[in-house]
């Protein structure tokens, strides 16, 4: 495997005639044996660029090489060597969970015995054993979402694609989803992971790249992003929504940074968080304004994207025509 498992040099891919540019100049790389976020919300051009990595869709302009080999032209090398899962589960539902995981060992031309060895042994690892001959329309939406990365890893890939993979899951199989993620890298795998959850990132991501209209807006490590926002977010929480924007003009020039109102909870970006508290304070009070709540806290990832964007990550934005289109999900060893 070479020092980056995935390249990506300048990937321009437009779509409609060239009037929507789903990526725009995209460049990446993806050390291998860790996990690489890619983070941003829908129509941010993250799944685009896994179906261009994964060889569904052809750049329109740059260049991108998978674990060395060029993905449009040496497409088939790429396929072998990578495990695709993404947003939505497409295990076939009539049939058990072992017989999903043997079609897709014998899709790939897989040795029969080594297939059912394989199947047995992933079931086990990812807590599948015992709904192993159950059909699959009996599963829960994490028993699916486990088995859809299961069958992304029967031909054991060095690298794989996790298109959000933990959307519409509930708290406790996201969680077990990570602690997955987190073995196969453990293993030496090297993820590419898209997501919109800042929660998700900072967990599982030793590298971000964060897009937003098909650029790159920001990049680095989850801490170096969180540095670019200053030392404190100082949150106040007022009585009502107009005490709140009464307050926010009083309270803007103790900022460089835009403040961020919801409601009646006006957050703030500080450098010297007691001091700043404490003229803030004298500023409400002579204002006559209600203050119900006030709080000091490290920036979040929540904060970098609200800060770089303007909107949250998980706010929805139009997909593009890629993300409409049907969203492979093993891409290539199926």
């Amino acid at each position: 495997m070479p020092e980056y498992a995935v390249e990506a040099l300048n990937i321009v891919r437009t779509f409609a005639g060239g009037g929507v540019r789903a990526l725009d100049d995209v460049t990446l790389h993806v050390p291998s044996g860790q996990v690489f976020g890619l983070l941003g919300p829908n129509g941010s051009g993250k799944t685009t660029m896994v179906r261009i990595l994964s060889t569904i869709l052809s750049p329109t302009s740059g260049s991108a090489t998978v674990a060395g080999f060029d993905v449009s032209k040496q497409p088939n090398q790429v396929r072998r060597r990578i495990g695709l899962a993404g947003q939505n589960a497409t295990v076939d539902e009539n049939l058990t969970g072992f017989e999903n995981l043997r079609m897709v060992g014998l899709l790939n031309h897989l040795n029969k015995a080594y297939v059912v060895a394989k199947a047995h042994q992933l079931l086990d690892d990812f807590g599948l054993a015992d709904a192993s001959n159950r059909i699959t329309k009996t599963y829960s939406g994490g028993m699916r979402r486990r088995l859809d990365l299961a069958a992304a890893l029967v031909a054991d890939p060095p690298i794989l694609f996790l298109d959000e993979p933990t959307t519409g899951l509930d708290p406790q199989s996201r969680q077990d989803l990570w602690a997955i993620i987190e073995r196969l890298v453990e293993g030496g795998t090297t993820v590419l992971l898209t997501t919109q959850y800042l929660d998700e990132a900072d967990r599982l991501a030793k590298q971000l790249v964060v897009l937003d209209h098909g650029k790159i807006i920001a990049q680095g490590t989850s801490q170096e992003l969180k540095e670019q926002m200053g030392a404190t977010v100082l949150a106040l929480s007022f009585a009502s929504t107009d005490d709140a924007l009464r307050a926010q003009p009083l309270l803007a020039p103790l900022s460089d940074k835009p403040a961020n109102l919801e409601g009646s909870v006006l957050e703030m970006t500080v450098d010297n968080g007691p001091s700043v508290t404490a003229d803030a304070l004298r500023r409400i009070d002579s204002a006559g304004i209600t203050l119900t709540g006030l709080a000091l806290r490290e920036p979040s990832l929540d904060d970098v994207f609200l800060n770089l964007t303007g909107h949250k990550a998980e706010d929805l934005g139009a997909e593009t025509p890629a993300a409409k289109g049907r969203r492979g999900r093993r891409g290539a060893n199926a």
